[in-house]
């Protein structure tokens, strides 16, 4: 399953390695990061509860905006 999570709060590089290595740090989780579009996508092993995703980013200082299951080839 993937998921996208809106990101607010990322303004550079830096912000998005913050981010990528909060959201990596969840178990089952593999996230990619885009500064560009203020987003992750994240495949996940198993399930995980879109709180989790929330906490790891607060705790970076930033903020999930929202978070969507995709589905099909193109979300």
């Amino acid at each position: 399953m993937k998921k996208i999570i809106e990101i607010k709060g990322m303004s550079c590089e830096h912000c998005v390695a913050r981010a990528t290595k909060a959201l990596n740090s969840i178990d089952g989780v593999e996230a990619k990061v885009n500064l560009k579009k203020n987003n992750a996508v994240v495949q996940l092993a198993k399930n995980v509860e879109d709180q989790v995703f929330k906490d790891a980013l607060e705790e970076v200082n930033l903020e999930a905006v929202s978070i969507k299951e995709k589905k099909g080839l193109f979300g």
